[in-house]
């Protein structure tokens, strides 16, 4: 996967970043290798991603404007998926977090709201939960051009759709979230 200098690409789990340059470095082994150095826009840090290691890391493209309403499909479609005990549920999630799939990413903070909901997170729980919809609202805001309150409460309505009294509750099972996820995947 190639990029451009000044366009904009997600770095997994610190969202949008800008492509400031591209070098070329010599590595331990005589080799030569293009280096992306990116600026993180959240916290302006810098991240440099060996064009070698660009889809090892999780490094892509913002998402299209036509995948914002695949998002919202899952957020909003009342399955949610079981939640095992805290050790394999925090693993799971940091794992589809480390993709850098925004339909992965999506899923974390439909089943963390969703939980949250029904008892207390932990105090790692609420932080990926808050990562989550950070992640969420930021790239949708960037992709249409909006300011992030506005996502934020698109986002809000979504999920109130999947954790409202009386909704889902879970009831989808394993198996109905991934066909969800895997129709709008289509």
């Amino acid at each position: 996967m190639d990029f451009c200098v000044g366009e904009k690409v997600v770095y997994p789990n610190q969202g949008i970043s800008v492509v400031e340059a591209i070098t070329k470095r010599g590595v331990p082994s005589g080799e030569s290798d293009c280096v992306y150095e990116l600026r993180v826009l959240s916290n302006d840090s810098r991240v440099f991603v060996s064009h070698k290691r660009v889809v090892d890391v999780g490094l892509r493209p913002v998402v299209k404007a036509t995948e914002v309403r695949r998002i919202f499909d899952l957020l909003g479609n009342g399955l949610v998926e079981p939640q095992g005990n805290w050790k394999g549920r925090f693993k799971e999630n940091s794992d589809k977090m480390r993709t850098g799939s925004l339909l992965e990413v999506a899923a974390v903070l439909k089943g963390l709201t969703f939980l949250s909901k029904k008892k207390s997170l932990s105090f790692r729980e609420k932080f990926m939960l808050e990562r989550a919809r950070f992640l969420i609202v930021s790239e949708i805001a960037e992709v249409e051009g909006k300011p992030s309150t506005a996502i934020q409460e698109r986002v809000d309505r979504a999920l109130s759709k999947t954790v409202r009294p009386g909704g889902n509750g879970g009831n989808g099972g394993d198996k109905g979230e991934k066909r969800a996820r895997a129709a709008i995947a289509e």
